[in-house]
């Protein structure tokens, strides 16, 4: 019998239509599959029953960090990899989470990080990313910490892996008000949050367009101590916060502010380019959309990456810009070069119609 060296652990509600998805992806790859139920209705755990015997109840207390270290607990393997129920693992990654266990036994780390991707294009693109922790050595694993938006900080030895997961919720199914709720509840009953609960209070705050209540909390999660990089995102949602509120200026001076915390980022670019475009100040713009197309890639600093936007995004932007200005030859330029990198893009594919109406494709 082969060593027990990876345990796949998932904590799970009513998710009979993605549990099976998520396990076919891992299946035969990890020793040992622990499932924790915390109240489902439906045959989620009929569908966990075809994979493990080892499934287990827990009762809800608004806290995912407990549901999470009590799923955690009845791993038994050395290494303990989290999966949600609607995330996927492709062909493709699969393979290299069997490189992955290799890593694990030759390398002994404590903390493995790996990229998540979260959002995507209409070709399947991820367009949005960043790193989390995914494999942990369960004897030096500090436990999780947070009653929503878990995490478990990385130490010891910290190593990083190609091994992408994909999240994936079925379309239409979304959390509503749930993450809010528990916010707020703790709020309400004293708990004072960190700084980087505090930005992802203000994120929720925004996703249910509280922009006022939002406004605040992302102030704060950007001027106290914290993660630079959750201080970044915070300036950003900050000032779509404001954006949605009609405070323009006050939104410029958010995406601004974020260049304290470290080198711009092409999303902030990107945003500021947008607010020029819209003042009708197209040379400031095309300076902006020209410089986000240059931007560091910082997805592997944890950065909340969004890609497209050192890419198709400012190639875009700058396509319409240069020719508002009369500079038809770079505008053409901009377009061509949007074609190579995104031929199926809806605005590639309207500017492609557009530049041959002109006679000049």
């Amino acid at each position: 019998m082969g060593r027990a060296l990876l345990s796949l652990n998932m904590i799970v509600k009513n998710e009979c239509e993605v549990l099976a998805r998520a396990l076919d992806g891992v299946w035969g790859l990890v020793d040992e599959i622990v499932i924790t139920d915390t109240g489902s209705t439906d045959e989620t755990k009929k569908i966990a029953e075809r994979y493990t015997d080892k499934i287990y109840d827990f009762e809800w207390c608004d806290d995912f960090a407990a549901a999470r270290n009590f799923s955690f607990s009845k791993s038994t393997c050395d290494y303990v990899m989290w999966l949600d129920a609607d995330d996927v693992v492709t062909p493709e990654n699969a393979g290299l989470l069997a490189k992955l266990k290799g890593r694990l036994e030759n390398e002994v780390p404590d903390t493995v990080m790996c990229r998540y991707e979260v959002a995507f294009d209409g070709q399947g693109k991820a367009t949005y990313s960043y790193i989390r922790e995914r494999v942990l050595r369960r004897e030096t694993c500090p436990g999780w910490q947070g009653f929503v938006h878990e995490c478990i900080p990385p130490t010891g030895k910290i190593i990083f892996s190609h091994f992408t997961v994909r999240h994936c919720p079925l379309p239409g199914r979304r959390h509503g008000r749930r993450n809010l709720d528990i916010y707020q509840n703790h709020v309400s009953n004293g708990v004072k949050l960190d700084p980087r609960h505090t930005f992802y209070y203000g994120r929720e705050l925004y996703a249910n367009r509280l922009y006022r209540e939002a406004e605040g909390v992302l102030h704060d999660a950007a001027e106290k101590e914290g993660w630079a990089v959750n201080k970044i995102e915070a300036s950003r949602v900050l000032a779509d916060c404001l954006q949605a509120q009609g405070k323009e200026e006050e939104a410029l001076s958010a995406l601004l502010g974020s260049f304290r915390f470290g080198e711009p980022r092409a999303a902030v670019m990107c945003k500021i380019g947008g607010i020029f475009r819209r003042k009708n100040m197209l040379r400031e713009a095309i300076y902006w959309y020209t410089a986000a197309l240059s931007a560091k890639d910082f997805s592997a600093y944890g950065d909340f990456d969004q890609p497209e936007c050192r890419g198709i995004v400012p190639l875009v932007e700058l396509t319409s810009c240069y020719w508002q200005i009369g500079e038809k030859e770079k505008s053409l330029a901009c377009h061509k070069t949007a074609a190579e990198l995104d031929p199926l893009h809806p605005s590639v594919l309207y500017n492609e119609g557009f530049f041959k109406s002109k006679g000049m494709l």
